[in-house]
C-alpha cells in the first residue's frame, strides 16, 4: 500500500514557476514508477509527466515539455514536478500516481493522491 500527499499548489501568474511535490508513505516508493496528471473540471484526467522507479527515464506531454521537470528523491520518498513558464491553460488539479511501471494511462496506475490545485493567471 503506498498513500501519496501532494502539495505546492497555489495561484500563480503566466510565466511564473510553481514546484509541486509528493510525499509518498510506505517502504515501496522506489519499487514504483511515478507520474504526474492533470484534471479540469469537465474534462478527463491528462497526463503530465512520468518516471520511472529508477528515475533513468522519464516522459512528458507535448504541451508541458521543456518546461516542466519530473524528479524523484528515493531516500525521501518524494516525485517533483518543476513547472516553469506556466500559461493559463496549465490550470487545473494535479494529482501524482504511483504505478508498476512508467505510462501515460491513468489505468495502469494502482495508487493516487488527492489533487493539488493550480491556478494560471493571465
Amino acid at each position: 500500500q503506498v498513500q501519496l500527499v501532494e502539495s505546492g499548489g497555489g495561484l500563480v501568474q503566466a510565466g511564473g514557476s510553481l514546484r509541486l511535490s509528493c510525499a509518498a508513505s510506505g517502504r515501496t516508493f522506489s519499487r514504483n514508477a511515478m507520474g504526474w496528471f492533470c484534471q479540469v473540471p469537465g474534462r478527463e484526467r491528462e497526463f503530465v509527466a512520468a518516471m520511472t522507479r529508477s528515475g533513468g527515464a522519464t516522459t512528458y506531454a507535448d504541451s508541458v515539455k521543456g518546461r516542466f521537470t519530473i524528479s524523484r528523491e528515493n531516500a525521501k520518498t518524494t516525485v517533483y514536478l518543476q513547472m516553469n513558464s506556466l500559461k493559463v491553460e496549465d490550470t487545473g488539479v494535479y494529482y501524482c500516481a504511483a504505478g508498476r511501471i512508467m505510462t501515460r494511462m491513468t489505468a495502469t496506475y494502482d495508487y493516487w493522491g488527492q489533487g493539488t490545485q493550480v491556478t494560471v493567471s493571465s
